[in-house]
């Protein structure tokens, strides 16, 4: 079955069956985040992936899927704390009775909602939420096109200062020829290139990730107005399908380069959907990732770095100039218009599900509120796409 008749099927069951049923038995008619949020829970399918407490002995633990249920709303309505989030659960009979609640009395205190948190954040139950979710929508499809950027997070926690590792001392040499007889050690492959061998070798993109560090950070850099700003925080990289479909995520410092993340990202792309070109912007311009690309079947269409070339950003710039008087438009130009895609998805998931309200603290933590907030994206991304 295709992705869309997957979705039809589903959205007909939502709309015919579901939220009729919902608008008879709650107190009251579903509003439109009432409606997302059915949505969502409805194809997260959270209770295959949390075990079932009844029947243990001792005291039982409040339940969990009632709480995730809870977070997943906490995204969709775009709450910024968790105590304003109780306080709806609270006030909102509807809202209460979706996440598995019945009286007002039954919803936990703060404290039980952050140990249940700090649970999930350790099993990276949104992640796998996520991953599952893509696997299963996009098994049987062909993506044309993988958009990959990365987008600055902020967070409300001091940055973490590493002392500096302490490495042998190299030779010095002087700069030139080598002089008759020198022997020159060759310099050690950088973390691009090691990560390129690792792949060919099919080491996972998880022992890939481990040598990136995760500790929060700051982090400058130059906005589109040629400014440039810092932030204390984190980096999300987000490959993005066509139609505005987040794939995969991961989470680093800031002082992580865009390009350092690319191969092990596009390895985790791969095992989840199968696609044809990778759009990249001029961060990623390195034939390390060049070749990974290819060696994924794929094929790399990335803006090119003049930097490392002198000249080479004036004969870029005649070179577009004379396109344009004769209008002509590159078959690659043309795809590459399309990684346009990230950056409203970096935008919806920080303007509208929680990106930019980070409280928590740590980068499990952080990764776990964020990709609660992508599930949600994710999840109302494909139903618009049968709307």
């Amino acid at each position: 079955m295709s992705l869309k008749d997957t979705l039809s099927s589903y959205w007909l069951h939502i709309q015919e069956e579901l939220l009729p049923w919902l608008n008879e038995t709650t107190c009251g008619p579903l509003t439109e985040h009432h409606k997302q949020l059915v949505s969502v829970l409805g194809m997260a399918r959270i209770e295959a992936f949390l075990p079932s407490w009844h029947g243990l002995p001792g005291r039982p633990l409040s339940e969990r899927t009632a709480l995730a249920r809870a977070f997943i709303a906490k995204s969709v309505f775009n709450l910024p704390t968790t105590r304003l989030l109780i306080d709806m659960l609270s006030a909102d009979k509807t809202l209460r009775y979706l996440c598995g609640w019945q009286r007002a009395g039954e919803v936990p205190s703060e404290a039980t909602f952050s140990r249940a948190f700090a649970e999930f954040a350790t099993s990276a139950l949104p992640s796998r939420l996520h991953a599952a979710l893509i696997q299963e929508t996009h098994k049987d499809r062909l993506v044309g096109h993988i958009s990959r950027d990365s987008t600055a997070i902020d967070a409300r926690e001091k940055p973490v200062k590493l002392d500096q590792p302490v490495s042998a001392e190299q030779p010095k040499h002087k700069r030139g020829r080598s002089r008759k007889g020198e022997v020159r050690q060759p310099p050690p492959p950088s973390r691009i290139e090691h990560q390129l061998e690792m792949a060919k070798t099919g080491v996972s993109a998880t022992t890939m990730l481990a040598d990136l560090p995760r500790h929060c950070d700051v982090g400058t850099k130059q906005n589109a107005k040629g400014h440039k700003e810092s932030w204390i925080g984190y980096k999300l990289h987000i490959d993005t399908a066509d139609g505005g479909i987040p794939v995969s995520c991961v989470l680093t410092a800031v002082s992580v380069h865009d390009s350092q993340v690319a191969i092990p990202l596009a390895t985790i792309t791969a095992t989840r959907v199968t696609s044809c070109y990778d759009l990249m912007d001029s961060a990623y311009d390195a034939e390390a990732i060049k070749q990974h690309s290819r060696y994924l079947d794929h094929v790399p269409i990335i803006d090119i770095n003049p930097r490392a070339t002198p000249g080479l950003k004036q004969e870029l710039a005649d070179e577009a100039k004379r396109q344009r008087c004769v209008g002509h438009r590159p078959a690659e130009q043309v795809r590459y218009g399309e990684r346009s895609t990230a950056e409203r998805v970096n935008g919806g998931v920080k303007d509208n599900h929680g990106g930019r309200t980070v409280r928590v603290r740590g980068a499990d933590k952080v990764m776990c509120h964020l990709m609660f907030g992508v599930l949600s994206f994710t999840v109302l991304q494909l139903v618009r796409l049968v709307i």
